[in-house]
């Protein structure tokens, strides 16, 4: 615990001064105030979120955890579990939907085996950080041990805090893991209230039938491990995953290095609400990348209080929708420090 505790003393409100002083500059510029919408909120953010007047995102990363999930014991997903490490393989040679998107977002992929039930050979494009080798079926026994849980979190942390200090100047987050649907409409049941039917969707494109039986193995696990709703640690460890709490870590240690982070879907969504709801500050940190077509997936949204960026029907995950809207958010930033004033431009102001 002491490495999540000392990133929690760390992370701090947001001053309200650097949202008004970007905003005062942005209403300065050649244009009807508020008329480039939400690409003005984001670079009011990035200025408040860095503390810096002239904020720069040349460095972009995106940290895609894979792991697998022993609920797939249950039939919750159409693919086999062996996917997931045939997956982070595509990943390594470049050929899987993030690395195109990243390509043309121009961050960088970071692929980190969390919890792959797989020994991968030693590679610089591979960062191996095994927590557990798979969770085990919730609907059994708890998904990790606390201790393990507490673990994946500090891998993300410890990832943040490095990349900090090497320059990267925003994060983006993403996964692969096949039946990783299944934990993350866990933890959204459990953290939002929500009955589980309300927040569980097809995942891969499962049948109609598969989807009443994966709401009612959810449901299961949930009864019998009775997470605590107010200790998101523990509804992590006991129907979470182990990329799940890589993404929470990573979150925390954005919101504690004051660096934007950047959710992609649903289960990234399902790893920010566990942070969320450890320290609720780090909403401010936080851009949604997008609404999934994934069933719950704005119910955690809304209780980050978070706007997606992007709505086009995606539920690749990944870190996809987080490399899209890393564009958008970067050309908000383009319009604040790129586009000329009134005065400098010569143009009258509104009477």
């Amino acid at each position: 615990m002491d490495l999540l505790n000392s990133t929690l003393k760390n992370i701090k409100e947001i001053n309200e001064e650097f949202y008004i002083a970007a905003q005062k500059h942005i209403d300065n510029l050649t244009k009807p105030i508020g008329s480039l919408g939400r690409l003005e909120e984001f670079a009011r953010r990035l200025v408040a979120i860095t503390e810096n007047k002239n904020p720069v995102l040349d460095k972009k990363v995106i940290f895609t955890f894979a792991g697998d999930h022993g609920v797939t014991d249950e039939g919750v997903s159409a693919y086999p579990r062996e996917v997931t490490r045939q997956m982070v393989f595509n990943l390594l040679k470049g050929g899987a939907g993030i690395n195109v998107l990243a390509r043309h977002a121009g961050a960088e992929v970071v692929i980190v085996d969390i919890g792959v039930d797989y020994d991968f050979a030693d590679t610089d494009r591979l960062m191996k950080f095994k927590v557990v080798r798979g969770t085990r079926n919730f609907t059994k026994e708890p998904a990790m041990t606390r201790q393990d849980a507490i673990r994946c979190i500090d891998v993300g942390i410890d990832l943040a805090n490095g990349y900090t200090k090497k320059g990267y100047k925003i994060f983006g987050t993403g996964e692969m893991g096949i039946g990783n649907t299944t934990p993350s409409s866990a933890i959204a049941s459990v953290l939002t209230g929500r009955p589980v039917s309300e927040v569980t969707g097809k995942g891969t494109g499962i049948s109609d039938e598969s989807l009443k039986n994966k709401i009612k193995i959810i449901e299961d696990g949930i009864k019998l491990n009775n997470p605590n709703p107010d200790d998101p640690i523990d509804v992590l460890s006991k129907v979470g995953g182990a990329e799940i709490g890589g993404i929470a870590g990573i979150v925390l240690g954005a919101a504690a290095n004051r660096i934007p982070v950047v959710i992609d879907g649903f289960i990234s969504t399902a790893g920010a609400l566990i942070a969320y709801c450890i320290e609720p500050k780090t909403g401010d940190y936080i851009f949604a990348a997008h609404n999934s077509v994934e069933t719950g997936h704005k119910a955690m949204l809304d209780k980050m209080g978070l706007s997606p960026i992007l709505d086009l029907n995606l539920r690749l995950g990944e870190g996809t929708g987080a490399a899209l809207a890393m564009l958008l958010i970067e050309a908000g930033l383009k319009i604040y420090k790129e586009m000329a004033t009134f005065g400098e431009a010569g143009v009258s102001e509104k009477v």
